[in-house]
C-alpha cells in the first residue's frame, strides 16, 4: 500500500470516527427528543409492569458519561384509575442501551428509583387492570408455570423467557400498607438494589430499610428467582439482619399454595423480651430473658414446619432436639422435645408458666397466650436462681382452656422433687391446681438458701401438697385453696430451740420472741405434720416433734395468704407438761411462755 493510500484510509477511518461520535452526542439527543420522550419509556414501564404509566414531564437527556434519561414525577396506576397509584417516584434514572436507541428502540439496562412510594392495598387488583395479566413480568411468570406444569420436578429452564431486565435500584423509598380510609407506614427509608441481569438467570438482592423503629438489612439470592416466582422449588438464601434479632435461611423453597422450605434456619438475638417487642409489640411482665438462639434443619410448608435436629439456647441453656410448628388450625400448635445439658428454670418458668393465659393484661409474657403447645425437657444440670438442680425432666402443655406445667423429676438436697401448676379457664373464673412432693429432700438446706436456718428441720423430709382455688395468680390461689398438706422429718436438728428451757418456770410471764440469733438447736429424733386447707386457711389437726425425751404436738389454723399464725403447742419430757400458744406471723412467731434461747 501506497503512503498516499494509506493516509487516506487513516483520513477515512478518522472521518468515520468523528461521524460515530457526532451521532451518539448530536443523533441520540435528538433520538431522545423524538422518539424517547414520555411514549416510548412510558410503553416500556407500562410493557413491563402491566399498570399504566404517566410521566407529568419530558424527560432530562444524558449523553455522557453514559446514556441515561431522568423522568420526573413517574406513577403507575390501575387502568382504571380509581386507585391511588401502586408505585410513584419522584424521579426515575434510566440507563439505556445507546445501539438500541439508534437503532430506534427502548433498552433499559438499568433503573434509579428516587424516593419511590409502593403502596400495598388491602383489597384484591380488578382482573382488568392486573399485571398478571399481560405484563411482561407476568407473561413471563406465566411461561415459567407452563414449564412447570409439564415437568414439576424437572422444568425445561430453555423455555423460560430470556428477557433483559438489568439492575433496579431504590433510593429513600417507602412501602405503606392501606388500613380503613388511611395509608400507614410499613417500611421507611428503603434503599437497595436487584441485579437480575436476565430472567432466566440469578438474581441478587440486597436492601436496607427501617421496619418497626429498627434498622434492617435484607439480602436474598436464588439461582433461578423465575422458577421461585412461579410457584417451582428453587435455591434460595436469605439473611435479615436488625439489632434485636438476626436470621438466616439456606436451601430450597417454593410460593406455591402453601409454599415449601427446606434448608438450615439460624435465628440469633441478644434478648428475648426485645425480639418479641419488636416483632409482636408485646412486653414481658417478668424480668430480662436473653439471649436466644435457634439453629437447625427446616422444612415444611405454611401448614406444618418442623425443626430437626435444631439446638437452641436461652441464657446459659442449650439443648437440642426436634420442634413442629402447627397451622392448620386457628389457633397454632407447638410440638417439641429437647434435651439439655444445662437448664436455667427460671427463664422457661417465666415463658410457659400456666399463669400467664389466665392474666388479662395484655403484658404477659409471650403470644403464647394463643398458641397451644406440648413441648417436654430434660436436663442434666438445672438451675432456678440459687437453685441447683439435676436429672430434671418436665413438661408444659397448654390448649385453649386448659394449660399445665410440670417438673416430673428433679434430684437436688439429697432427694427427689416433683412439682406441677395447671390453670383451667373453662369456668366462670380460672382454676388454678398446684401440687409438691419430694422424698429424701433436706428442706433446711434448702430454707438457708432463703436466709432461713431458725425452725426449720434440719434433716431429710418427705412432703406432699396440694392445693386448689380460683384466681390468676398465686396469692388468689392461697386466698381461695383447698386441699392438705403433710410431711415428715427424719433424724435431724431445729435450730433456735431449747425445749428444756420452755418447760421451765422461769422467766417473766408474757409474749417471748420464738426465734432469736443463736446457734444453739435441739437434736430431733423425727417430726411429723398433717394439714387440711379450706378457704385459704390450713387447719393442722396433727403435728408431733420427738427430741429424746422430749415430745411437741402442736394443732390450730394457718392463713396461708396472711401467712400469720393460731397455734396451740403442748411440751412435755414425760415428767412436766406445758401448754402453749404460738402466734405472731410465719417471719416473726411469738409464744405465751418465756423462751430461752441458746
Amino acid at each position: 500500500m501506497s503512503q498516499e493510500l494509506a493516509r487516506k484510509t487513516i483520513w477515512a477511518a478518522a472521518l468515520a470516527a468523528v461521524l460515530i461520535v457526532l451521532a451518539v452526542f448530536v443523533g441520540l439527543p435528538f433520538l431522545a427528543s423524538t422518539q424517547l420522550v414520555r411514549d416510548r419509556i412510558a410503553q416500556q414501564l407500562t410493557a413491563w409492569s402491566g399498570y399504566r404509566v404517566t410521566i407529568d414531564e419530558a424527560p432530562d437527556i444524558h449523553v455522557w458519561p453514559t446514556f441515561r434519561a431522568v423522568l420526573r414525577d413517574v406513577r403507575f396506576q390501575d387502568w382504571n384509575g380509581e386507585r391511588e397509584p401502586i408505585l410513584e417516584a419522584e424521579d426515575i434514572e434510566i440507563d439505556l442501551s445507546a445501539l438500541a436507541a439508534l437503532q430506534g428502540n427502548v433498552v433499559f439496562t438499568r433503573l434509579r428509583l428516587v424516593r419511590p412510594v409502593l403502596r400495598i392495598h388491602n383489597a384484591p387488583l380488578p382482573p382488568s387492570s392486573s399485571p398478571q395479566r399481560w405484563g411482561r413480568l407476568a407473561r413471563s411468570v406465566q411461561a415459567a408455570r407452563a414449564a412447570l406444569a409439564e415437568s414439576p420436578k424437572d422444568p425445561d429452564l430453555s423455555a423460560l423467557p430470556s428477557d433483559t431486565l438489568g439492575e433496579i435500584e431504590l433510593v429513600d423509598g417507602r412501602i405503606l400498607y392501606q388500613t380503613g380510609d388511611s395509608w400507614v407506614d410499613f417500611v421507611t427509608s428503603l434503599s437497595g438494589e436487584l441485579d437480575w441481569p436476565a430472567l432466566n438467570r440469578p438474581a441478587n438482592l440486597t436492601a436496607q430499610g427501617i421496619w418497626q423503629g429498627e434498622s434492617v438489612s435484607v439480602r436474598a439470592n436464588s439461582a433461578q428467582p423465575l422458577l421461585l416466582v412461579a410457584g417451582g422449588t428453587a435455591p434460595l438464601a436469605l439473611s435479615v439482619d436488625a439489632a434485636p434479632a438476626n436470621a438466616s435461611f439456606r436451601g430450597t423453597a417454593s410460593l406455591a399454595g402453601d409454599g415449601l422450605i427446606d434448608g438450615e434456619i439460624s435465628v440469633s438475638a441478644p434478648s428475648v423480651n426485645r425480639m418479641v417487642e419488636w416483632l409482636l409489640g408485646l412486653r414481658f411482665s417478668g424480668g430480662r430473658i436473653g439471649p436466644f438462639t435457634l439453629s437447625g434443619r427446616i422444612a415444611g410448608n405454611g401448614r406444618r414446619i418442623k425443626l430437626g435436629a435444631s439446638t437452641l439456647g436461652v441464657y446459659a441453656s442449650s439443648g437440642r432436639g426436634t420442634l413442629e410448628l402447627g397451622l392448620e388450625q386457628n389457633r397454632p400448635t407447638l410440638i417439641g422435645t429437647l434435651a439439655f445439658d444445662t437448664l436455667n428454670l427460671q427463664s422457661l418458668v417465666q415463658t410457659l408458666n400456666p399463669l400467664n393465659r389466665v392474666r388479662s393484661d395484655s403484658t404477659g409474657p409471650l403470644p403464647l397466650r394463643n398458641v397451644d403447645f406440648d413441648l417436654r425437657f430434660s436436663a442434666a444440670s438445672a438451675t432456678y436462681g440459687p437453685i441447683s438442680l439435676s436429672k430434671v425432666a418436665l413438661s408444659a402443655k397448654a390448649s385453649e382452656q386448659l394449660s399445665t406445667f410440670d417438673i416430673t423429676d428433679a434430684s437436688g438436697f439429697g432427694g427427689t422433687f416433683q412439682i406441677g401448676l395447671r390453670a383451667d379457664t373453662s369456668g366462670e373464673r380460672p382454676v388454678l391446681v398446684l401440687r409438691l412432693n419430694g422424698s429424701g429432700v433436706a428442706l433446711g438446706e434448702l430454707a438457708e438458701i432463703f436466709g432461713r436456718r431458725h425452725l426449720v428441720p434440719q434433716g431429710k423430709a418427705d412432703f406432699s401438697v396440694y392445693l386448689k382455688g380460683t384466681g390468676t395468680s398465686l396469692r388468689n390461689l392461697a386466698a381461695t385453696a383447698q386441699g392438705e398438706a403433710s410431711a415428715t422429718f427424719g433424724a435431724g436438728a431445729l435450730q433456735g430451740v431449747n425445749l428444756k428451757d420452755l418447760l421451765s418456770d422461769s422467766g417473766p410471764s408474757g409474749f417471748s420472741a420464738l426465734t432469736a440469733d443463736t446457734e444453739g438447736s435441739v437434736s430431733l429424733d423425727g417430726a411429723s405434720l398433717k394439714a387440711t386447707v379450706k378457704n385459704g386457711v390450713a387447719e393442722i389437726t396433727a403435728a408431733e416433734i420427738s427430741a429424746g425425751d422430749y415430745r411437741v404436738t402442736m394443732q390450730g389454723l394457718v392463713p396461708l395468704a396472711g401467712r400469720a399464725l393460731a397455734l396451740s403447742a403442748t411440751a412435755t419430757d414425760g415428767r412436766e407438761r406445758a401448754n402453749f400458744f404460738i402466734g405472731g406471723s410465719w417471719e416473726a412467731p411469738f409464744i405465751t411462755r418465756p423462751l430461752h434461747l441458746q
